[in-house]
């Protein structure tokens, strides 16, 4: 397994973040994520810069580290013909260090350009045109493209990197597991759940395909003061308790806010690894290994708590978790 760092977009601004990316890298982190968002879950959480602008500074701030947002959606704020061009951009700049991640979308992202917010169905068939017009344009050439949702006059890359794009698709279900995964170059999912990845690697083989990576992400939140790191924990953490199929259709901050008012910090320290217990984030980490996944993302609660963290995952975290998954 292959541990990673996510830059959270939605508690840090873009100066921070590129910092933390750099301090990532020195931690000894194999990789970073970044969320794609345009709006925080929570208004504790108060930042969402833009996430492509970042990641071009990221590219110049760091030499090594394998880039990746978790995730884009181009089905609506963004048109997938414009991610393919932000997508290559990216890959230009880093080298060849860079995964684009993709997914359905949620609504808290997607409303605020007015076109309202599809079902689950249709979100899906949006996101098969979308792969289906981005790997046309990494292939080369000029791209036409008339779908139920989608067209594409005339469109190509001028700026086709040496290293084409691989793409990941966030999956929750069989149904999407299903759809994406002869599409698709690797598996994202935030639920330690077996039958995901081997739903994958079965639709993969019955197409004589390679298995791929599986790449998952835990929350944590670290700090010398438990209590301190379970109080951050709820104030800017308790949106994931809906669930995904929830956190999709919530519009904004507020309903977020409403949904998870009764979550308790007892609650909160029940999911999320909070303190400064190595043996709790092992813990954590090993329903995502034992799953089945490749590689683990982590993410540190707390905008302000990025540094503590670092020097803790090079130090203490990183060695023990790959102890756990039998690397040196």
């Amino acid at each position: 397994m292959r541990f990673g760092y996510t830059l959270l977009t939605e508690q840090a601004g873009p100066g921070p973040l590129v910092g933390h990316a750099a301090g990532a890298e020195r931690a000894g982190f194999d990789f970073a994520v970044m969320s794609d968002h345009h709006s925080p879950w929570l208004d504790s959480q108060g930042h969402a810069p833009y996430a492509w602008s970042v990641l071009g500074a990221v590219t110049q701030a760091t030499e090594r580290l394998e880039l990746m947002t978790y995730v884009t959606c181009p089905t609506m704020r963004y048109h997938p013909a414009v991610v393919a061009q932000k997508a290559a951009t990216i890959q230009e700049l880093s080298g060849g260090r860079f995964l684009l991640g993709l997914g359905a979308g949620e609504n808290l992202n997607e409303h605020v350009v007015g076109r309202g917010w599809p079902p689950v169905n249709v979100r899906h068939e949006m996101l098969s045109e979308a792969l289906e017009i981005i790997g046309d344009l990494f292939d080369g050439g000029y791209t036409n493209f008339a779908g139920h949702h989608f067209r594409v006059d005339s469109a190509k890359l001028w700026d086709l990197p040496e290293w084409r794009v691989p793409i990941g698709v966030a999956v929750s279900g069989a149904q999407s597991v299903r759809r994406f995964a002869p599409v698709s170059d690797a598996m994202i999912a935030v639920d330690p759940e077996a039958e995901l990845c081997r739903g994958w690697d079965a639709a993969r083989s019955a197409l004589r395909q390679e298995t791929s990576r599986k790449i998952g992400q835990i929350p944590v939140s670290w700090d010398a003061d438990e209590q301190a790191a379970v109080r951050r924990a709820r104030e800017q953490f308790r949106w994931f308790a809906g669930g995904w199929k929830v956190n999709a259709e919530l519009p904004g901050t507020a309903a977020f806010d409403a949904a998870t008012r009764f979550v308790t910090e007892e609650d909160v320290a029940a999911a999320i690894p909070c303190g400064a217990s190595t043996e709790r984030v092992v813990r954590s980490a090993r329903a995502f290994l034992d799953a089945g996944f490749t590689d683990l993302a982590l993410v540190q609660v707390g905008g302000d708590r990025q540094e503590p963290f670092l020097e803790a995952a090079e130090r203490e975290i990183l060695p023990a978790l790959r102890e756990a998954a039998g690397r040196s």
